[in-house]
């Protein structure tokens, strides 16, 4: 990631119908969508590499249609994670992290993996899982954040672990998984996932302020108050983080709007 600690507010994908009715210009050309959307967020969140696995050209290609100091977070293939024995994903998780990752250069920021919500905590399995993670590709240092959506994971023991393999944990805003803000990792991943419709923004003003004063306090290496947390909150360290927050789902027509007034917001 940069060597600048930063806070990089964005979206999920840029390819979304709806959005072309309120984000994208009126006939914008549907090939030009990544041109433009990066440049009116700081960050995107790729769910398609959950899907299907891309070629080099393509990492190459969003590389080179992207401003400098725009980043990418990649979710990793469902074929890593979706299984009943992560011990056994070595050989889906050389694929995807061989699959051209590196031609994303200095826009490569973390790797996402998500897992299902009916996957519980097993400690001897997961760390075996965190153990197969490589640590950088093609000598570019990879950052990996696990998406972890069942309530067993809300356990010293899982911090504990992710913590001593020194990877973040994503703090997701949603009714429907597990939410807690304790860090696991060097910098801060957050999803905010419980857009409204009726808001033009999805997120209320107060709301997002709130929000803005939260990644602040992150990437001044300080923990906010008023969080969900599983253990309490250890004494700041002044040390400077990295910051991504990503409006992902509810109202995901908000998700521009909503990232948007939060970068204008953070300045």
């Amino acid at each position: 990631m940069a060597t600048d600690k930063l806070i990089r507010v964005g979206i999920g994908g840029w390819t979304f119908e709806p959005w072309r009715d309120n984000f994208f210009p009126a006939g914008w050309p549907q090939a030009r969508e990544l041109e433009y959307a990066s440049r009116q967020v700081t960050a995107i969140e790729v769910n398609g590499t959950y899907y299907s696995t891309m070629k080099p050209a393509t990492f190459a290609k969003w590389h080179d249609e992207t401003p400098d100091g725009f980043m990418f977070s990649l979710k990793a293939s469902r074929f890593c994670t979706n299984r009943r024995v992560l011990a056994e994903a070595g050989d889906s998780i050389q694929r995807f992290i061989g699959s051209g990752l590196s031609e994303l250069r200095a826009k490569l920021g973390p790797v996402v993996w998500q897992f299902a919500p009916t996957k519980r905590f097993d400690a001897a399995d997961f760390e075996a899982f965190l153990e197969l993670l490589p640590a950088n590709v093609d000598g570019r240092p990879l950052h990996h954040v696990m998406d972890v959506r069942h309530d067993s994971f809300r356990s010293p023991a899982y911090l504990a672990l992710a913590r001593r393999h020194r990877v973040a944990t994503v703090f997701t805003h949603s009714a429907d998984y597990p939410s807690f803000a304790d860090l696991t990792g060097d910098f801060l991943y957050a999803r905010l996932m419980s857009a409204r419709a009726e808001v033009p923004t999805g997120y209320e003003p107060a709301a997002l302020d709130a929000i803005a004063a939260c990644a602040r306090c992150w990437a001044a290496g300080d923990e906010p108050a008023g969080l969900p947390r599983v253990e309490a909150a250890p004494p700041a360290t002044g040390m400077p983080r990295d910051v991504f927050i990503f409006f992902i789902n509810g109202a995901k027509e908000r998700a521009p709007a909503g990232a948007m007034s939060l970068i204008e917001r953070l300045g």
